[in-house]
């Protein structure tokens, strides 16, 4: 099982990395890879106070996979954004990756999500807002991108308090 131990942080070259597709005959793996996740979401919880969702890359899982659970677990496989709203907001991002550091960054008010559920069953969601800026995030670790790359500007960094 892995722990707050395993996960990568901030100037791991692995965080940089685009992710390879979840493949068929590994299904039987996503259920490992998730418990995995869910473990160190908790303890990032535990600890710092936050934690809705995880990407696969944070633990060196380099999979195209996302764990999300705010009211119940929703696990996506394979995720595309097919749509991302021309209204944008801006935000202090956090990422359990560098978990005392917010960033400034600009996301889109809403997108839509494709993806494949734990049965490989194809999934389609519309999220707005919130559920928008955190789908968003954990995408990005997918193609390798962190919400520091993504800073509105040289003064959009802040310490956590």
């Amino acid at each position: 099982m892995k722990t707050l131990q395993d996960l990568l942080l901030l100037g791991d070259p692995r965080l940089y990395e685009k992710c390879d597709p979840v493949l068929p005959g590994e299904l039987p793996l996503v259920g490992g890879w998730v418990a995995d996740m869910d473990n160190v979401m908790r303890e990032i919880r535990a600890k710092y106070n936050f934690g809705r969702a995880i990407a696969a890359p944070q633990l060196g899982i380099m999979k195209r996979l996302i764990y999300m659970n705010i009211d119940k677990p929703v696990i996506f496989i394979n995720p595309e954004l097919t749509y991302l709203s021309p209204g944008l907001f801006e935000l202090w991002d956090d990422c359990m990756s560098f978990p005392n550091l917010l960033v400034r960054v600009m996301r889109h008010k809403e997108i839509t999500i494709k993806y494949l559920d734990q049965n490989w069953q194809p999934q389609e969601w519309h999220m707005e807002d919130d559920l928008a800026e955190l789908l968003q995030h954990e995408y990005d670790h997918l193609e390798g991108i962190l919400c520091t790359s993504r800073a509105i500007d040289d003064r959009s960094f802040k310490w956590r308090l």
